[in-house]
């Protein structure tokens, strides 16, 4: 394991590389051996399950919710993707994203696995949508939050921006 530093969208930090780059279209090859080294790292294997469950999240073009997972065809029973959705959770794998709306959490990989983004979230029907950000206002959010932090003494590591309101399905 290589202790580096990297910068990510103008905030640079400290931490430990996994070996692979991590971006949607160079993470595909290398993706499940990623999981699978998190997944060992805590004393936990990447079974088929955890595997389909990955490869639905990282396919989805939005936060999934656990409807959205168990609409997949396949028989799954909702209480054993939930917790294999915790495992993956707990191993750096998938975010998960609170409820709004429609009382459903939502899934999606883990940020350092695809891209920074932010979020639009209804809050009548709880769908979200990705939102990209402009790395000139990253850099402004990055200040900002870094200045306001500091103030108390605390570093920021990483931010997250939800927008909430309507969609435009319900408004």
């Amino acid at each position: 394991m290589v202790l580096a530093e990297f910068r990510f969208l103008g905030c640079t930090r400290e931490g430990e590389l996994e070996g692979t780059v991590a971006t949607l279209t160079g993470m595909k090859a290398g993706l499940d051996e990623l999981v699978g080294r998190r997944l060992r790292s805590r004393g936990q294997r990447y079974t088929p399950l955890r595997k389909a469950l990955v490869r639905k999240v990282r396919a989805a073009a939005h936060p999934l919710a656990i409807h959205d997972i168990l609409a997949s065809g396949k028989r799954l029973a909702q209480s054993s993707v939930y917790r294999n959705l915790v495992v993956l959770e707990q191993a750096g794998v998938i975010r998960r994203l609170a409820a709004t709306g429609s009382g459903f959490a939502r899934y999606e990989l883990a940020e350092d696995l695809t891209e920074h983004h932010h979020h639009l979230i209804c809050t009548s029907c709880g769908s979200v949508e990705d939102l990209p950000a402009p790395v000139g206002l990253e850099r402004t959010v990055q200040k900002a939050t870094a200045a306001l932090a500091s103030r108390r003494g605390f570093r920021v590591r990483a931010h997250r921006v939800d927008m909430l309101g309507l969609c435009s399905r319900c408004d």
